[in-house]
Formats: structure tokens, sequence, C-alpha cells
């Protein structure tokens, strides 16, 4: 069976289009929803999905009606593909129910792979840089040393309660519990 999927972000917006030319490509029953990319949940594809079967074809008008980004395709294309089905995307040309397909798609994956890559190498570069520079990222302290000193000897020495040293210093009980020991 071809399943269709077709999606617009807001109320306002008209699926017509999609659905026009989801119906000339041959897509026997489409699912159909308005919700925004950048949401998790779209109920509509998680029918879609659970009811394919092997040989199957999920066909979309472009890959971003599908997915939020590169890797959340790859990450669909990859449930589509356990399910023994096939993805089309008229857009971009991309049917991975033939072996050409399936190669461009994969290309398309290792683009996206080597881009994550490189921007974790990026980040960890300028992380080291600005640490030389005596820069240390993050949150800062909740507690000073002197604080520090004040909460082990109400903690460890007087037996205050977690709860009240918490309170006076207006901080976390978890963060109190992290004031090593001597």
């Amino acid at each position: 069976m071809i399943f269709g999927y077709a999606r617009v972000s807001t109320q306002e917006q008209n699926l017509d289009a999609q659905l026009d030319a989801l119906k000339d490509a041959g897509a026997e029953k489409i699912f159909q929803e308005k919700v925004t990319g950048k949401n998790r949940s779209r109920p509509e594809l998680e029918k879609l999905l659970e009811q394919l079967r092997a040989d199957d074809v999920v066909i979309v008008t472009k890959y971003d009606r599908l997915a939020r980004s590169l890797k959340d395709l790859i990450e669909i294309v990859d449930q589509i593909r356990e399910r023994g089905a096939g993805f089309k995307s008229l857009g971009e040309d991309i049917d991975t129910t033939t072996p050409a397909g399936r190669l461009v798609f994969h290309v398309f994956g290792s683009i996206a792979e080597f881009e994550r890559e490189r921007i974790v190498e990026r980040t960890r570069e300028g992380l080291k840089a600005a640490r030389d520079r005596g820069r240390v990222g993050g949150r800062p302290a909740a507690l000073n040393k002197d604080q520090k000193l004040e909460v082990r000897q109400m903690r460890d020495i007087e037996h205050r309660p977690i709860a009240e040293i918490a309170r006076l210093f207006k901080v976390s009980a978890a963060t109190i519990k992290r004031v090593p020991s001597e």
C-alpha cells in the first residue's frame, strides 16, 4: 500500500497542495495533521508508522514535512525500513525503494553525521581555548568557599537538618548534600 503523509505547522495553513501532490503520486491512504514539526508528538505520523507492512511505501511532498531535522528524518526512515517499507520524497526525488535511492539517502545520512561530529569537534576546541585563557563555562557555584565551610560545620558537626541549612543559604537540599565532607 502507498501511504501519504501531509503536515502543516499551523491551523491556518492549508494542506490542499500536499494532498493533491500525494494523490497524483498514487497515495492510497493519506495521514494529515496540523502540528508544528518541532513537536515530537505527531499522532497521525505514529498511526501511519504502526500500520506499515513489508513492501508498503510512505510518500511525502518534501522531507521537511516528515521530519524536524536531517537526524530526525534518518531516524524515521530507519523505522520505515525496519518494517520492510520504503520512503519517497517528491521534492528531493529520494526513493529508498530503489538501490540508487538508498545510496542517495545514505549519502545524506553520512553528511549529516559528519556535520554533527564537526560541530562537536568545534565545540570542544572552543571550550579548550576558553579554558586555556582562564575562562570556565557552566553555572557559577551556589556556595563560595566560606559558605561551604559553614555548611560542613552545621551539617557534619552540629548535625542540623539538611532542609534547615538549605533554607538558610537559599539553595536546594541537593546543593547542601553535594558539599564534600572534610
